[in-house]
């Protein structure tokens, strides 16, 4: 955009007085008289900067000389300058010059020669006067040298004024009838500009402009351009207002710095401003100034806007530029619009443009931000072979795309590939990848990459944070443990207020509360400051422990601290009050913490009503859901899935299935806990016709059934002795791959074996067993006790032997169901053995063993009390 000394001759609006001009400064104009050598070379008033002969202090002598047209002191032949104060005076220096006036090469060379002795001393009026005989010629040669002097003079750091240079040089053309050439102003400001005086610059256009001189237009897209690079975005629109107040509008170039200034801003509707402003004064615009405001409405982003403005560039036969297209295709893809942005590239291509890697690239974010991971895939292969190559910004791309998509095993492959091609992967990639490990439950191969980045020293504090935060959302704490070791043992890295939240975090999950404390005064200790997080997870680690006292003194701690608590805290507090029984305290709170500003939301409401639900206080649970409506907070699917389980067990199924209706009626339709909660009612009232219609409903819904409603259901036939509907539930579950656990076995073997079906109860069991589900207590209970109502008392033997070799103490209910049952088929030795038995392993027999023993039955009853599952 900088323009070359040489120029066409100066429009009129450039320059409002030119020759012999009375009006082009604001000093007083210099007496027309002759000059001799007795005038005075300095003011009577040293300080009288008004005077224009007073000379600059600093290093340049700027006193004028008289008009030197008379013959007398104008020697008409070139003198070669001598050592010595006659001939090296300004009078003679400048006389000198003028007598080659229209010899503008001589009195150069002429210059040239005296500047370098000893006596000659730098004049502002000397070099005024050699630069109006300069850009007087015609020759461009010696514009440039009027240039490269300006250029000169102001690259030391002395020197007159910009002020100063504007004056002398006007009034020197009035005072010897020079034409006034207005690109020698023009010079000068570049001149400023090229010894980034930037201040000296600032100075100078404003002088110009108050003196109604204007700069050329390419002069002044110089100095804008200038301003702009150091940031004195202010000082630009200043410049560029002065400008159009001057009735200059500037050309393309001008409207590229500005509309320049602008993006340095975030300001693209200002950006669109000025370019329709140039539209509007006529500037013929090019590829350039398109280019630069595409650029801006992208930013806005107006995409539309951005496509009208490449149609235009194509229909007035404008080329775009690739930046063009690559700017437009990229906020297409940015913002969800692939269609547009593949429909750009097919025209890009169309045109003789190949694209590039930032156009492939974007265009592969997009299609992973779509989900489209085949497609972004498919154009990396293609660009693989035909170029462009990716770079280290399409790998972190495809890699965090794969991540996010659950397809961590080609995030890996690509991070191969990368490394393969010689690009060093950055934290970011390792990063991603790890996290994609995570999230796939691929931990082994999480720390390994863990490892290897720690070798390449690519890791970061973040990078041990991820792996962190899984560990101990996990409750793996022994891993976490060794996680920090190694963490700070690494003396690069120093644990960040997030790392100490992951590792109190963990020791809260384990409910190892001593431990979490003593890390949080650690990280005091160590001068960081804990955060509103920090307190939070402390006080819901100690709630979930039960000990409401000390979760109350971290939050007073918090608070004391001056760390505001936020919507996260007070719910915690909330929740942890009605964790352990104090529902109607956590109301009290919720006053209190509203007239601090909180403002409940649901799930506030949603922990108190479960509190009282749990609390069997469901009146208040309804009276607080009522408070909630009214105070307009909308209740959601938890909130009635909460209501509807109380209900339930409280037997008060009726009501249950009205708040269901209620819950429809708002709009809200179950989710799978909803029916879990109602089932399960209707399953314990052994209603298992409406709880089978909801089952269905909940298929037909779309909804698929959980273990827990499996469970249920399963439970319900066994109790109401349909053990065929419960044995193809359990097929169903199998089918469907829903989890078998060991209720869900515990519950077939008992209803098998009371109806006697030894063979596939055992069945059931061996497949149990085969799965790796460990029996419990109730599971031996449960065996014991349908063997022995039917006889089969060795093969009880052998399940107590089972229980012997896994170290399981039998508990007072098994004794008593094989005492009963050796007494039942006469074997009293065998019952008292296995009573001295169950007193040798500190069994205290009950009210039940010693009626068997002295009675031989259990005063009528059928079976022994607690024998099965309930």
């Amino acid at each position: 955009m900088r323009s070359t000394p040489t120029s066409s001759p100066v429009p009129q609006f450039l320059l409002r007085s030119f020759k012999n001009s009375k009006s082009l400064c604001s000093k007083p104009q210099v007496p027309n008289k002759p000059f001799s050598s007795q005038s005075p070379l300095v003011a009577d008033n040293p300080d009288d900067n008004t005077n224009p002969n007073f000379p600059e202090k600093i290093t340049y002598d700027t006193h004028f000389p008289g008009n030197p047209t008379g013959t007398e002191s104008i020697d008409t032949h070139l003198p070669s300058p001598r050592s010595g104060p006659d001939n090296l005076t300004q009078l003679n220096v400048i006389n000198t010059l003028l007598s080659h006036k229209d010899d503008p090469v001589s009195a150069l060379k002429y210059f040239n020669r005296v500047e370098m002795k000893r006596d000659f001393v730098k004049s502002v009026d000397v070099l005024c006067v050699l630069l109006h005989i300069l850009m007087g010629s015609s020759n461009d040669r010696c514009h440039w040298q009027a240039l490269n002097l300006l250029r000169l003079s102001n690259s030391g750091y002395s020197g007159p004024t910009s002020v100063v240079l504007i004056d002398r040089l006007v009034q020197c053309a009035e005072r010897f009838d020079f034409d006034l050439d207005s690109r020698v102003f023009s010079y000068l400001l570049d001149s400023y500009v090229n010894a980034d005086k930037i201040n000296d610059a600032i100075a100078c256009f404003s002088g110009l402009i108050e003196r109604d001189i204007v700069p050329s237009i390419a002069s002044m897209n110089i100095f804008l351009t200038a301003l702009v690079r150091k940031n004195l975005i202010d000082e630009a629109k200043k410049g560029y207002n002065k400008m159009v107040l001057k009735g200059v509008s500037g050309d393309q170039a001008t409207v590229v710095v500005m509309t320049r200034v602008c993006l340095k801003e975030k300001n693209p509707e200002e950006a669109e401003g000025y370019f329709r402003d140039a539209k509007a004064r006529g500037i013929e615009l090019d590829a350039e100034v398109y280019s630069t405001v595409i650029e801006a409405v992208c930013k806005k982003p107006n995409l539309r806007m951005a496509c009208e403005l490449l149609k235009e560039m194509r229909d007035m036969e404008l080329i775009p530029l690739e930046n063009t297209y690559t700017t437009v295709i990229a906020a297409c893809a940015k913002h969800g619009n692939m269609v547009e942005a593949l429909r750009l590239k097919d025209e890009m291509v169309s045109c003789g443009k190949q694209i590039n890697v930032v156009i492939a690239t974007s265009l592969m974010k997009g299609y992973c931000n779509q989900g489209d991971l085949s497609s972004a895939l498919n154009l990396f292969d293609k660009i693989k072979e035909d170029g462009p190559r990716p770079n280290k910004v399409t790998f972190a791309v495809l890699i965090e795309g794969c991540c996010r998509n659950g397809k961590v095993d080609k995030a890996y492959e690509l991070y191969t590939q990368m490394k393969d091609m010689g690009i060093q992967p950055s934290v970011f990639n390792v990063n991603s990848v790890i996290q994609g490990f995570l999230k796939a439950r691929a931990v082994e191969k999480a720390f390994e990459l863990l490892d290897e980045a720690i070798e390449c020293g690519v890791a970061n504090v973040f990078t041990y944070n991820y792996l962190l935060s899984w560990l101990s959302k996990e409750g793996k704490v022994s891993e976490a443990c060794s996680l920090w070791d190694k963490m700070v043992s690494k003396s690069v890295i120093i644990p960040s207020v997030v790392s100490y939240n992951n590792m109190i975090l963990a020791y809260c999950k384990v409910k190892n509360m001593d431990r979490a404390r003593s890390l949080f005064s650690e990280m005091l200790g160590k001068g960081l400051k804990p955060n509103a997080i920090t307190y939070s997870i402390l006080v819901d680690g100690y709630f979930k422990k039960g000990d409401a006292e000390n979760a109350f003194d971290v939050f007073e701690q918090m608070v004391g601290g001056k760390i505001l608590p936020t919507d996260y805290t007070f719910n915690i507090v909330i929740n942890g009050l009605c964790r352990v029984g104090r529902s109607s305290e956590a109301m009290d709170k919720l006053k209190k913490f509203v007239e601090k500003g909180f403002i409940p939301m649901c799930l506030t409401y949603n922990s108190i009503i479960d509190g009282f639900v749990k609390e069997a206080d469901i009146n208040s649970a309804l009276r607080l859901y009522r408070e909630m409506c009214e105070s307009e907070i909308s209740p959601n699917v938890v909130t009635y899935t909460i209501l509807i389980d109380g209900f339930c067990k409280s037997g008060n199924v009726d009501l249950a299935l009205k708040m269901l209706n209620e819950m429809r009626n708002k709009g809200l339709e179950p989710d799978v806990t909803t029916y879990s909660v109602l089932i399960d009612g209707f399953c314990k009232r052994r209603d298992m016709e409406i709880a089978y219609k909801l089952f269905s409903e909940l298929l037909e819904s779309g909804l698929s059934p959980n273990k827990v409603i499996f469970n249920s259901m399963i439970s319900g036939f066994r109790k109401s002795s349909n053990m065929e509907a419960a044995l193809d539930l359990h097929k169903k579950m199998i089918n469907e791959g829903v989890p078998c656990d060991l209720l869900t076995y515990t519950t077939l073997i008992a209803g098998l074996l009371r109806e006697g079906k030894l063979l596939i109860a055992f069945d059931l069991y061996s497949q149990m067993l085969s799965k790796g589900i460990v029996p419990d207590m109730v599971t031996y209970t449960v065996l014991i006790n349908g063997l022995c109502k039917k006889g089969q008392l060795e093969n009880a033997r052998k399940i107590l032997e089972e229980m012997d070799r896994k170290s399981m103490t039998p508990n007072i209910l098994i004794y008593n169901t094989l005492i009963a049952g050796h007494f039942k088929e006469g074997n009293l030795k065998e019952a008292f053995r296995l009573h001295n038995e169950m007193i040798d392993k500190g069994l205290i027999p009950d009210d039940t063993t010693y009626d068997i023993l002295v009675n031989g039955h259990f005063k009528g009853k059928k079976s022994l009390p607690g024998a099965s599952i309930a």
